[in-house]
């Protein structure tokens, strides 16, 4: 509209206030400007005749009392103007000392959260708005430990809650109930149906083939879905962690038609087939090793071998009932066999492996660790999986607290629901966070009047054992909507895995607010401090990348969407118990200050929620990237020289990051001097910052064959990560480095980066096609 032009792109306003202070381009907020309207012109003079004296004094009196007048009244004017200046100004500097959050004042919710301290903001007039501070002490006095625990204690007793099966659409009934019981203003189900691969009939086995005799040496009660069913045979070959570097280690040795073992740890078990499945391996065995799992002792994990996220046999295709998919599955299912086995079997395989020993790198607490059997030994493993497929109907569960200025305008928060085994930690400690935030949330709404701007949904999701099954079709069957609506998701999954350590993984947009929400949060396992204090100012540095094991993972790398991912953790030292049959609650009650860590994790999330539906302005960091874009083009000067010795140039994309920087700082101006009053501008400025992470998947590549597009996060030759490393090939392999993919890998990142800084500067006529 012309309103929007006029104010957005710094033309004349269309009408003035009484008193209007106005920014001015040149960063000048010194200059006043002071109008009265017509009307109020007019309505003075009105109010003037009615109070007239009956006589008429002589003209030359009139004609005086009438300039003292306009000398009054001008007086009067100048004297309210100053007085409504000063106190304009006082209130102002008081919200300057308020922008952190952490005082006890009152801040108007209206400030940009990158103000200073010594900035002033305008006042946005709107409905009644609570300040941050006694919005955050709601939240933090509502959460309740005591709700926690009796949230927690629906795990107890439980064997298994396998998605689609009668624990899961129990616990899945009773989390709908308690949503409607916290009177959220929507509360839904959302079916999907699935193919899943279950514990067959029979154990799987594994058993040694040697001098024509077979012994059995152990047929676990776990299983791995998504293996290949039936029987393979193969010697066997330790890899350590089965990571690209250890599996490098072993170059020369033949692999092709092994059995592979490895302990868990590092990557993901999906990863670790991966690279056995690409060596050549026709097999997989993965165990607990004590030197990362101490107190594993004879356990034996479940898991899941597809190389990616939600149903593998509609990959890029929502698994809605009755729709006709194609008859395709993921590339990422492994076509071999998986099992995972016990560290008493693993033991006995070195024993019968009398070949090379383990190299000094390769830690762990198996006595006598070999790497292979001898050249002249005829010892195999055999491999038996009776894997089953079967069909499922699952179940999503979602509540929602409707936003009152864009409802339409979301945040998610998450958590598994379902587990092979008990699952306390894995899904318990989630969901117990999960309806907690839903209660309080939606109490402080209701009951203490809080109007959030935009809405918070809440979701408990199936099937996440099976690799963020249910997460994942829901993002694919509403993939148009939810790019455009949903702008950040918060994973609440294995938050308490420990108590002396944070594990943090977070989309570069949520860095800031992330670091001033934990300086916001006490410290559980301290009379006093906070949650920055134990991670330090360098705690970006230590951010863990998200991994497929992560449901944060599809909302990010498929989507698009910003996400966050926090919790407690012990340093150097796994949870035992996760992923097994003694995942109890406890088992879970060993961990020091459970319940008060718990807590902490939930406030962190309800901050984070709140804060991103409270502000006028997205909590989103979207200069952020400028700075990751930089970091990464530093990582690629040294390869300048190597890549024009191939008639090629760097220059290209390091003109689009350039392109980049300057588009986020044009937003930033346009947010600057934008008039805050009016929400169409605001909703307009609010989009541009919630589309950065989505601009980052590449639109040159179809979400069905490569659904992780993303550049930074993504899975596939076509991330900056991938290009790097095929850079280095320049150094170290020249020979085996492949030029036109090269030339694609740079094509791909230039374009992708150019594209969001196109999307980010605004409307079409603001940009080019020019670097």
């Amino acid at each position: 509209s012309s309103d929007c032009r006029s104010t957005q792109f710094n033309g004349e306003p269309t009408s003035y206030t009484r008193f209007s202070i106005a920014r001015q381009t040149d960063g000048d907020n010194s200059h006043v400007e002071m109008k009265l309207s017509a009307d109020d012109e007019e309505g003075g003079e009105m109010e003037r005749a009615e109070h007239a004296p009956a006589s008429v004094p002589p003209r030359w009196r009139s004609g005086k009392n009438f300039c003292f007048l306009i000398i009054a009244a001008v007086l009067l004017l100048l004297i309210g103007f100053l007085i409504g200046y000063l106190s304009y100004r006082g209130r102002m500097q008081k919200a300057g000392r308020c922008m952190d959050g952490s005082s006890n004042c009152e801040m108007t919710p209206t400030a940009s959260y990158l103000a200073d301290d010594s900035e002033t903001e305008e006042e946005v007039p709107g409905p009644p708005v609570f300040y941050w501070p006694k919005l955050k002490d709601l939240l933090s006095n509502k959460l309740s430990v005591t709700h926690l625990e009796d949230n927690l204690r629906q795990r107890e007793n439980k064997y298994s809650v396998e998605a689609g099966q009668g624990e899961d659409e129990a616990l899945a009934s009773y989390i709908h109930d308690q949503f409607n019981s916290f009177l959220l203003d929507e509360v839904w189900n959302d079916e999907h149906y699935i193919k899943l691969q279950v514990k067959g009939s029979r154990n799987n086995e594994v058993s040694i083939l040697e001098n024509g005799k077979e012994e059995l040496l152990e047929s676990p009660e776990t299983y791995v879905a998504y293996s290949k069913s039936g029987s393979v045979t193969g010697k066997p070959v330790y890899v350590n962690y089965g990571l690209k570097a250890d599996f490098q280690k072993l170059e020369g040795v033949p692999l092709n038609g092994t059995i592979i073992i490895f302990k868990a740890g590092k990557i993901t078990l999906a990863e670790k087939v991966a690279n056995a499945k690409e060596v050549g391996a026709v097999g997989a065995l993965m165990y607990l090793d004590p030197y990362d799992y101490k107190g594993a002792d004879g356990l034996v994990p479940f898991g899941h071998a597809h190389l990616g996220t939600g149903d593998p046999y509609t990959p890029g295709f929502p698994s809605f009932n009755h729709t006709q998919f194609p008859p395709v599955e993921s590339s990422g299912l492994p076509r071999i066999a998986v099992q995972t086995i016990s560290i008493r079997t693993v033991g006995q395989l070195f024993r019968k492996m009398d070949g090379q020993e383990c190299f000094q790198g390769w830690k762990s607490e198996v006595i006598g660790c070999k790497v292979m059997t001898s050249s002249s030994s005829n010892m195999t493993v055999k491999l038996t999986v009776n894997n089953a497929m079967v069909d499922r109907k699952i179940l999503n569960i979602f509540g929602a607290v409707k936003g009152f200025e864009e409802p339409d305008r979301y945040v998610v928060i998450g958590a598994q629901r379902d587990s092979w085994g008990p699952g306390a930690a894995k899904a318990g400690v989630g969901t117990a966070m999960l309806l907690e935030l839903a209660r309080v949330i939606a109490d402080i709404v209701k009951n203490e009047f809080y109007k959030p701007r935009r809405s918070i949904i809440f979701a408990s999701w199936s099937a996440g054992e099976y690799g963020a099954v249910g997460a994942t079709e829901w993002l694919e069957g509403y993939s148009a909507m939810l790019h455009a609506k949903a702008f950040t998701y918060i994973n609440l999954d294995t938050a308490v895995l420990g108590f002396d350590h944070m594990k943090i993984s977070a989309s570069p947009l949520l860095y800031t607010l992330l670091e001033r929400t934990m300086k916001g949060v006490g410290d559980p396992t301290k009379e006093s401090g906070n949650l920055y204090d134990r991670v330090g100012s360098g705690w970006v540095k230590a951010i863990v990348p998200l991994g497929l094991d992560n449901a944060a993972f599809p909302f990010l790398a498929y989507s698009g969407i910003p996400v966050v991912s926090f919790g407690f953790c012990n340093k150097d030292e796994e949870y035992p118990f996760l992923g097994t049959t003694k995942d109890t609650v406890e088992n879970l009650k060993k961990i020091p200050n459970l319940y008060q860590l718990m807590r902490a994790a939930a406030e962190v999330a309800g901050q984070i929620a709140l804060r991103l539906t409270h502000d006028h302005e997205l909590f989103l960091d979207f200069e952020r990237y400028s700075e990751e874009l930089l970091a990464f083009q530093e990582k690629l000067l040294p390869y300048d020289e190597d890549v024009k010795a191939l008639g090629l140039t760097l220059n290209w994309l390091y003109y689009a990051r350039g392109d980049f920087q300057r588009a986020t700082d044009a937003l930033r101006r346009d947010i600057g001097n934008s008039d805050r009053e009016n929400r169409i501008i605001r909703r307009a400025l609010n989009d541009r910052i919630m589309k950065v992470e989505y601009d980052f998947l590449s639109p040159y590549l179809s979400p069905k064959d490569v659904p992780f597009r993303h550049i930074f996060f993504g899975k596939g030759s076509h991330t900056l990560q991938s290009l790097l490393e095929n850079l280095k090939l320049l150094r170290t392999s020249r020979g085996s480095m492949d030029v036109n993919l090269l030339k694609e890998q740079l094509a791909l990142a230039t374009w992708t980066i150019k594209g969001a800084a196109n999307a980010l500067g605004g409307d079409i006529w603001n940009t080019d096609n020019e670097f």
